[in-house]
């Protein structure tokens, strides 16, 4: 393979920041399915009262377009349509009496609705 063939296959990476925390939770949960071929996918979509949702969940795919960045072992995937809302952005993991569950702080975000699960 050429340089020029390995510069292609390699995705570019992208803005979103994962958090020691975070990374350690998505290590676990792999570790608990026995699978270590899953990325940590992030994407923004349509929806909720606010005008967009994000979406996080496990893919084991990359794809076309895909920017990806690796955190100690736990690669974090953004699709190309998403990676602008996302620039910037920092995915942690929250365990406490209150709450229980991944938390993403964007500064894209002008506004969110009061559930906290959309925003424009």
């Amino acid at each position: 393979m050429t340089e020029s063939t390995i510069a292609e296959k390699i995705a570019p990476a992208h803005g979103v920041k994962l958090t020691d925390t975070a990374a350690e939770k998505v290590r676990s949960l792999c570790a608990q399915e026995g699978r270590d071929d899953l990325r940590l996918r992030i994407a923004v979509q349509p929806g909720g009262c606010s005008g967009l949702i994000y979406q996080l969940y496990f893919d084991e795919r990359l794809l076309d377009g895909d920017s990806t960045v690796d955190f100690g072992g736990v690669e974090v995937v953004v699709d190309k349509m998403s990676a602008p809302y996302l620039e910037g952005a920092s995915i942690d993991f929250e365990d406490s009496i209150q709450k229980q569950g991944f938390t993403i702080d964007n500064p894209n975000a002008v506004g969110s609705c009061a559930c906290g699960d959309s925003f424009h």
